[in-house]
């Protein structure tokens, strides 16, 4: 699902592809590998801050410290994908389907395909990223002055305080995103409520950002006073995080409507009719039996194909008798027809497995039910 410029929640714009943006670099274990523009940024910052720390440890390097920093954002970003690839991994042997991982200028995402969540499958894809993070790509940061870190991954290199902060909450952001996704199904588990589950993880992430912007100062008497840079990471982290917060909690409350979701209450009353019918003599049929919908049926009266609500209203009235209902017309694939029984998350599903504008609805023995219209979907969730 996807929102509108306003934030109401709506289905009509989904593209069933969302967050899987960014440059393809190809598959890591099976799944798309996607780069975000803005990992290139950070990758250059970290590539440019770091030659000096290089040339004045490593004399004589010249150009060549340019390379050595490279391939230290590359090795943090490898530790990012692995954290990302054991969630993915982890949901492919639980039965859900893995879109893709994306890196970005944060970190990164796993996207799975829509789901019916549960409390002990999301808790343990969300801990698949820590267990492997703390095994494998963990780091832990040991000051031997105030000026200077060290800090483990995969190797031991030495960075100015500055740059430091910016890869630290480069690497730790997973940790407080995935908490909360544990956060939530612990809860969940616990209550047997998801959202209250939503409730308490979102509140936990407000309260981390807020730390996050004061951390610089609360470190001020082991670390030293905080520049300007750490000040701005340390703020970029925390809106991160509450925005992320915000979102959880509106998915929640989306969520939380969806049981009011019925398909028999929700669908329109069609009528069948004929390819070759002309569109103005199905649309006075349509008024005369107070329908609002057209279904396409061959002649044994099996439906075939719908009408596009939008394709008809794009043609003028004068010229509606020489147009045929089949030029406004398209067929029906099988995700198009939905069950009438159909009710909250289980049709959200459903919707998001074959995003279209309209939807042929049968009865379990396969009658003709009516047509479900996406928009009016958007209009129940808006007013649940």
């Amino acid at each position: 699902m996807s929102e509108s410029p306003g934030g109401r929640p709506t289905l009509s714009r989904r593209t069933g592809r969302e967050g899987s943006v960014g440059l393809r670099l190809g598959r890591v274990a099976g799944v798309p590998l996607l780069v975000s523009p803005t990992w290139f940024l950070v990758a250059g910052l970290i590539t440019v801050s770091f030659a000096p720390t290089v040339e004045a440890r490593i004399p004589g390097l010249g150009s060549l410290r340019y390379a050595v920093t490279a391939a230290f954002a590359l090795l943090l970003y490898g530790s990012v994908l692995l954290h990302e690839l054991s969630h993915a991994l982890v949901a492919r042997r639980l039965g859900l389907q893995v879109r893709a991982i994306t890196l970005h200028f944060l970190g990164g995402f796993t996207q799975l395909e829509p789901h019916r969540p549960s409390p002990r499958r999301d808790f343990l894809v969300a801990f698949a990223g820590p267990v492997v993070s703390w095994r494998w790509a963990g780091w832990r940061c040991s000051p031997p002055s105030r000026s200077t870190r060290r800090c483990r991954s995969t190797c031991w290199v030495p960075w100015p305080s500055p740059t430091s902060s910016w890869v630290r909450s480069t690497c730790s952001r997973r940790c407080p995103s995935t908490g909360g996704h544990m956060l939530r199904a612990a809860v969940w588990r616990v209550s047997g409520d998801d959202f209250a589950g939503s409730v308490v993880a979102s509140v936990a992430g407000v309260v981390l950002a807020a730390l996050l912007v004061v951390s610089p100062w609360l470190a001020s008497p082991w670390l030293g006073p905080p520049d300007v840079f750490q000040a701005l990471i340390a703020v970029l982290v925390a809106s991160f995080l509450w925005n992320g917060a915000r979102q959880s909690l509106k998915v929640a409350q989306l969520r939380r409507r969806l049981p009011r979701l019925v398909v028999r209450s929700l669908a329109r009353r069609a009528i069948p009719v004929a390819a070759s019918l002309p569109l103005a003599e199905a649309v006075r049929r349509a008024h005369a039996a107070g329908a609002r919908a057209l279904v396409v049926v061959d002649g044994d009266g099996k439906p075939t194909g719908l009408v596009s609500e939008q394709a008809v209203a794009d043609i003028a009235e004068q010229q509606r008798p020489w147009v045929d209902v089949a030029s406004v017309s398209r067929g029906l694939a099988s995700g198009l027809v939905l069950r009438a029984d159909l009710e909250g998350e289980p049709l959200v599903l459903a919707m998001q497995e074959s995003p279209a504008t309209e939807y042929l609805v049968v009865e379990p023995t396969g009658e003709i039910y009516g047509v479900l219209v996406t928009a009016d979907v958007d209009a129940a969730l808006a007013t649940a």
